[in-house]
């Protein structure tokens, strides 16, 4: 497994029917787990692909989705509106992922971390 791919937390693929949740990230609580799951999944209802949520080396959260070149069915103007929603709409769910990552793998101090 790659750097990279130890930074994705979770994911959904629209051509496998399939949603994976990264094992390094089992302390997160429940709740936010099924959070993520059901955007996951129900973006790739939506628009096709595959689509993942990802940390940065900096602890930021971010959304990716690809597609297949023979997938003339993505809607990838529908996946740019449709991040951007979900982004604003989740956005205490990020700054919470975000926080916890810093916390527990960058080893920043609560106390030490500005409020954005």
């Amino acid at each position: 497994m790659s750097k990279k791919d130890d930074m994705v937390i979770c994911g959904a693929n629209a051509y496998d029917k399939k949603y994976y949740f990264n094992p390094r990230y089992d302390r997160i609580p429940e709740s936010i787990k099924e959070e993520l799951h059901v955007i996951c999944v129900l973006f790739t209802e939506e628009i096709g692909g595959i689509f993942t949520i990802e940390f940065e080396d900096d602890g930021t959260v971010s959304m990716r989705t690809e597609y297949a070149p023979e997938d003339y069915l993505y809607d990838e103007v529908g996946s740019g509106l449709l991040v951007s929603e979900v982004r604003r709409k989740r956005q205490e769910l990020f700054e919470t992922l975000s926080l916890y990552y810093r916390v527990m793998f960058l080893g920043e101090k609560i106390e030490d971390i500005p409020e954005e």
